[in-house]
């Protein structure tokens, strides 16, 4: 993993996801960007951290598209129960 997403991934851990998605969102537009896989990864953990699960989950399926194998897998995975889990009724009278 490249220093940058060391970096990013502190931004995280220091909950500053707006500061995240912008790096990573430049990365991903750089031209012959590499590791597309973790950055997509990153982008859907900053997301959930901002508790957007719509983009949250289209950045872990991107993810999964490009590693199947990947941590990305497992985040989709519990994105999904988590969501599962809510009571909609309760939210929707």
């Amino acid at each position: 993993m490249t220093a940058d997403f060391e970096n990013i991934e502190q931004l995280l851990r220091d909950s500053k996801p707006d500061e995240a998605i912008a790096r990573l969102e430049a990365y991903l537009a750089t031209p012959g960007a590499s590791c597309l896989d973790v950055a997509y990864y990153l982008l859907g953990n900053a997301y959930r951290q901002k508790s957007d699960w719509r983009k949250a989950i289209n950045n872990y399926n991107r993810a999964v598209q490009l590693n199947p194998d990947g941590p990305a897998k497992t985040a989709l995975q519990t994105a999904k129960e988590i969501l599962d889990f809510f009571n909609h009724d309760l939210y929707n009278p």
